[in-house]
């Protein structure tokens, strides 16, 4: 039970990062495309690690 509240507090964290990343990327996507697309980036790699953590919490 300890090891499922543990994957859902680490999975919440990474949701907001990931919010967060996506947020940045789309706010410098006029100015700053290069730092825009490594947001981006970072997110998607996020979002795998989130999609895995799901896969653990079923």
């Amino acid at each position: 039970m300890k090891d499922l509240s543990k994957i859902k507090k680490h999975q919440l964290k990474l949701q907001i990062r990931y919010k967060q990343l996506i947020e940045q990327a789309y706010n410098l996507r006029q100015t700053d495309s290069a730092t825009s697309d490594i947001s981006e980036y970072r997110a998607i790699k996020l979002l795998d690690k989130l999609n895995k953590l799901k896969y653990l919490n079923r």
